[in-house]
């Protein structure tokens, strides 16, 4: 390639990358690297092999970070950190910066292909890798850095990078020299800030404090790593309990079994002294730790141990299978389902069984294998009331909804405590496709209240589920205008949340009266202004029939609720109507104005002030005038509003 700047390579590379001279083209790159001067073919080589071969996408500062670092140095020298366009240079164009993601990365996804299976450029990257980020944790500058500040406030860029993925690299390959870094690190962790760094990224931050000294010892985090031979050098040193418990009380088995790491588990097995069993703050096993992350292989081998209980109970009361089926980890649930001593009905704390678990977040394969056991009874209720079916309906998982609902033993019109059926709660949460799968049932009834008079239709207008409602109107026998116990319709419902699509399907039935009060005489315009939607308001104030001043039992008008909840917009909208009094009390003899001025709502204060039917200082029953109101909450802004209107009298200074 005899384009002489990186522009022009970078172009002719792109314009090759579907013809057959690619890796020629890339080869010829490489060598022109190599071939350069200086410190150039090191640093052009280096950057390659951490960009194809990082454990995610570098930051431009990580990337000069980590090729400033000499290897087996004790100090960091920031004056070698080399600039951006440096690097691109010494790479003849074949890497960029991605501004969006503020990444470094290659010029072409081929060229990764091209780095990583071609054996002879870099010959053992992992193990380099390694070995620099262990320098680099070991170095003065790092060791010496505060555990009590926060890590966005290090000027260390690469430390979260190495925190998080020197073990990784080090499984992978480890020289004798990484591995000595590597226990020289962990006999020295103690208050290191990369141990910080691992465990925010990991997740746990929200239960470190900052100052907090970290109880995490050095064969904790190799065996979360799983690097065998520093596990086992750490152990034959003798140093360590191997099962003392640390952060949150996790031992080093459960670290390994977390992380799937089979034969470190295996290795502390083998010690007399680690207890299988042992359970952590939250009576976590390393079972349920293997279970929760779908580690086979370290289930089958905990298993084989006599002291491990594979039906244990933890402080949620979840069990390993309930936390297998949760996260859908097929083969984890078969070999625990196949276990004499596991309960696959077993209820936890919040009254969810496994099945339950599984259904909810759509694993159907879960639910498969569960059915399928003799001991899973899919009509018998959990804690509460809730059976395998309702969770598949719950859930919207329309696979194992089908499979439930082929049997003979389940009900499909079965109601809980509540007298919700599984239509209700399938409507509920705008499961269309379980809804269907409902109907089509015989005996299911589309239009069953539950306790509380509250109709598959309510439920699903109420939460906006337009679809769920054009399926549920087409459906014969369902009253499109059904009040639940309090006199709530399925149009109030949506007019009260603001579901305008729901709004105008209503009103576009039969038999629907927009105008409809319920028992505290409030009607879905009362609702609406309520909810401050001004979209339905505006619906609702153009159909016929509809009351814009209808007071409700205790007198509160449209205007005054909207009034109350400061919902400006709308205020305007109703007093844009001649049938609408600005003034109007309540039973209270409180007016709008009143409930403005007490909130503090100011703009609609001033909207009600420039209308001239409304008395500014007129008292209600307890003689407490707007202003009054306005003083004895506080409000400066209204106050000022209200003030030149009405004198202050001695009974609000």
């Amino acid at each position: 390639m005899k384009e002489s700047t990186i522009y022009r390579r970078r172009e002719r590379l792109m314009k090759i990358t579907g013809g057959l001279g690619l890796r020629d083209a890339y080869g010829a790159t490489i060598e022109r690297i190599k071939a350069q001067g200086g410190d150039k073919p090191r640093l052009g080589m280096e950057a390659l092999m951490w960009i194809s071969h990082a454990e995610r996408p570098l930051s431009a500062d990580e990337l000069c970070h980590a090729l400033a670092i000499e290897l087996g140095s004790t100090n960091f020298n920031g004056d070698n950190v080399p600039s951006m366009s440096t690097l691109v240079g010494c790479c003849q164009g074949l890497i960029t910066v991605d501004e969006e993601a503020s990444t470094v990365r290659l010029i072409h996804f081929t060229l990764q292909e091209y780095l990583s299976t071609s054996s002879n450029i870099f010959s053992t990257p992992h193990s380099t890798m390694a070995e620099i980020c262990l320098t680099y944790l070991n170095s003065e500058q790092v060791k010496a850095l505060p555990t009590n500040q926060s890590l966005g406030m290090l000027n260390m860029p690469f430390l979260k990078y190495c925190s998080l993925y020197w073990g990784v690299h080090a499984k992978r390959e480890l020289s004798l020299s990484g591995r000595s870094l590597a226990l020289q690190l962990l006999q020295e962790c103690d208050g290191h800030i990369s141990i910080k760094s691992l465990l925010e990224q990991l997740g746990y931050w929200y239960m470190m404090e900052d100052g907090a000294r970290l109880v995490f010892s050095g064969l904790d985090w190799a065996s979360s790593f799983g690097v065998v031979e520093v596990v086992t050098a750490l152990i034959e040193m003798g140093c360590y309990d191997t099962d003392a418990r640390g952060f949150m009380g996790y031992t080093p088995l459960a670290w390994a079994a977390e992380n799937g790491h089979e034969e470190v588990v295996k290795m502390l097995l083998e010690r007399g002294e680690v207890n299988p069993n042992k359970q952590d703050d939250y009576e976590r096993t390393p079972l349920v730790h293997a279970a929760f992350n779908g580690h086979e292989g370290v289930v089958k081998v905990l298993l084989g141990q006599e002291e491990v209980n594979s039906d244990e109970l933890d402080s949620w009361g979840r069990t390993p299978i309930s936390y297998a089926a949760m996260r859908g980890h097929e083969g984890v649930v078969k070999i625990l389902i196949g276990r004499e001593d596991v309960n696959p009905q077993r209820p936890d704390k919040d009254g969810t069984i496994p099945f339950g678990h599984a259904a909810q977040r759509g694993h159907t394969e879960v639910v498969k294998i569960l059915l399928a056991h003799q001991d899973v009874d899919p009509d018998n209720p959990d804690t509460w009331d809730a059976t395998l079916l309702w969770h598949a309906a719950a859930g919207g998982d329309e696979r194992a909804a089908n499979i439930l609902l082929n049997r003979d033993d389940v009900n499909p019109d079965r109601p809980d405590g509540a007298g919700r059926t599984l239509l209700s709660h399938a409507a509920e949460n705008g499961h269309e496709g379980v809804v269907k799968i409902l109907l089509g049932c015989q005996g299911v009834d589309p239009d069953k209240p539950d306790n509380h008079g509250s109709t598959p239709l309510s439920h699903a207008a109420e939460n906006g589920h337009e679809g769920v409602v054009k399926i549920l109107l087409g459906c014969q026998g369902v009253d499109p205008d059904k009040p639940d116990n309090r006199g709530s319709t399925p149009l109030s419902h949506a007019a009260l949340h603001g579901h305008e699509g729901v709004v105008k399907i209503l009103l576009g039935c039969q038999g629907v009266d927009p105008d409809k009060p319920d028992r505290d005489g409030r009607t879905p315009l009362t609702r609406a202004a309520l909810g401050g939607d001004e979209v339905v308001v505006k619906i609702l104030l153009g159909c016929q029939g509809v009351d814009p001043d209808k007071p409700d039992n205790r007198g509160w008008t449209p205007l005054s609720l909207a009034a109350l909840n400061g919902h400006e917009g709308v205020v305007k909208m109703l007093l844009e109507r001649k049938e609408v009094n600005p003034d109007q009390p309540n039973t209270f003899g409180q007016t709008p104005l009143s409930r403005a001025a007490e909130f503090g709502h100011e703009g609609v204060v001033r909207v009600l002030l420039g209308r001239k039917e409304v008395t500014p200082d007129k008292p209600d029953e307890d003689n407490q005038t707007p202003l009054m109101y306005a003083v004895s909450n506080g409000h400066k802004k209204v106050i000022a509003l209200l003030q030149p209107r009405g004198a202050l009298t001695s009974n609000t200074t």
